[in-house]
């Protein structure tokens, strides 16, 4: 008895194991696990996530790959490459957190650089409205949708809200 119960509890230490990246966190994402900060390259990680939707070029030379799992994906990963191609960090940014960081002012490009690409964009011409939004996992794990409400004419957040996904069936 001693046996197999030393067997289940180094198996579930294995599986444990597998379900987590290089850093230690839980795996969202297949082949985030071959991907390690300071050693993988921008090559690396466009063999393991494919062509990203966009490029953003830095200053300085580096860049950021954004990849949207969506439209009907809840994530968005955002991958730092530092000037020389090295991996730096990587980030699922939709968030509670990173929605914190929308403030009213902000610029549609701001705003597309912390979250990446929307799922939809709505004009509502009588409220003078541009709404973005993003499927996301809220802490339950639930899909519900996070939205950027636009002034059309200055393109600036005026403010921010969140609502049931209308496609979930709960």
């Amino acid at each position: 008895m001693k046996t197999l119960l030393a067997g289940l509890l180094a198996l579930a230490c294995l599986l444990s194991l597998g379900a987590c990246d290089r850093e230690g966190r839980p795996i969202q994402e297949f082949g985030l696990d071959k991907l390690a900060k300071g050693i993988s390259t921008e090559a690396d990680v466009r063999g393991v996530m494919g062509q990203p939707d966009t490029v953003w070029e830095e200053e300085n030379g580096a860049r950021t790959l954004e990849y949207p799992k969506g439209p009907e994906g809840s994530r968005t990963w955002m991958f730092e490459i530092d000037r020389s191609g090295k991996l730096v960090d990587y980030r699922q940014v939709l968030t509670e957190e990173t929605f914190g960081k929308i403030k009213p002012g902000m610029s549609r490009d701001a705003v597309r650089r912390l979250l990446g690409k929307p799922k939809s964009v709505a004009e509502f011409k009588r409220k003078n409205e541009e709404v973005w939004d993003w499927r996301y996992l809220d802490a339950t794990q639930k899909t519900r949708m996070f939205n950027v409400h636009f002034d059309r004419d200055t393109g600036r957040v005026t403010g921010t809200s969140a609502s049931p996904d209308p496609q979930a069936n709960y």
